[in-house]
């Protein structure tokens, strides 16, 4: 049951660009995951961005041995 959480800065995206990209993350966890479209959901958060410390600090930066892609920048 993969379930994807994107964090991001506001972006003014519309419910159909939205679902765009739900649809395009899906494409991507079925063909590396073997996973059924079905059991994928998708989250989007939008985050300030003066409260983006606190996502590095409690999501990014204590999972680095876990990341499969690391960010390029560090807080």
């Amino acid at each position: 049951m993969p379930h994807v959480d994107i964090k991001c800065f506001p972006r003014d995206l519309n419910d159909e660009q939205k679902a765009a990209l739900a649809d395009d993350i899906t494409e991507v966890i079925i063909r590396h995951l073997k996973s059924k479209e079905r059991s994928v959901s998708v989250a989007l958060t939008e985050v300030s961005e003066d409260q983006w410390q606190g996502v590095w600090e409690r999501e990014i930066e204590p999972q680095m041995d876990v990341l499969i892609k690391k960010p390029g920048y560090s807080m």
